[in-house]
Formats: C-alpha cells, sequence, structure tokens
C-alpha cells in the first residue's frame, strides 16, 4: 500500500530499540508509520528533510491501532509551506 501526507509528528523513543514513529496526515485524517532502523537509514535524507511523503509498507492492526509499516519513503512536493514536530 502507498499513502501520502504532510508529516506532523518524528518520533524516536530511547525504549523503541531503534524505531522511529511518523505521523501522516492527508484529508481524511492521521497515520501512524513505524521505520525500522534500515528503512530510516536507507532514506535518511528524505526521512529527516521531507515536509510530506509517499510511504510505501504493510498495514498493521493491533487491537484498534492501525499503523504502516514503512518499506520506501519518497518526498511529495507540497504546495504549502508546513514543519512537523520532530523528536519532543
Amino acid at each position: 500500500m502507498v499513502v501520502g501526507g504532510a508529516v506532523t509528528h518524528r518520533q524516536k523513543p530511547a525504549t523503541a530499540g531503534g524505531i522511529t514513529f511518523l505521523n501522516l496526515e492527508d484529508e481524511t485524517g492521521m497515520l501512524n508509520v513505524v521505520c525500522t532502523q534500515g528503512v530510516w537509514r536507507r532514506y535518511r535524507h528524505i526521512a529527516h528533510s521531507s515536509n510530506a511523503m509517499l510511504i510505501r509498507g504493510v498495514l498493521e492492526k493491533v487491537g484498534e491501532v492501525i499503523s504502516l509499516r514503512a518499506d520506501q519513503l519518497r518526498h511529495l512536493d507540497m504546495r504549502v509551506p508546513g514543519t512537523s514536530r520532530d523528536f519532543r
């Protein structure tokens, strides 16, 4: 599955074993994205600098929480400037 949207958060909790979490938002709402260390390293420049992304991955559902486990990140040109709340 491929999804696209504006990046609203980037989080890398010390307790997550190197996993980085992104939140994407589009006109339908928010989506949690899980990036492994390998994906984060492979797409480091896009992961850190893009205000919007196209992300390919596999949907996962644990209880009521739906997330996308990313395997590819691509820059998405967003005509409206935006910033995310990163690593807080």
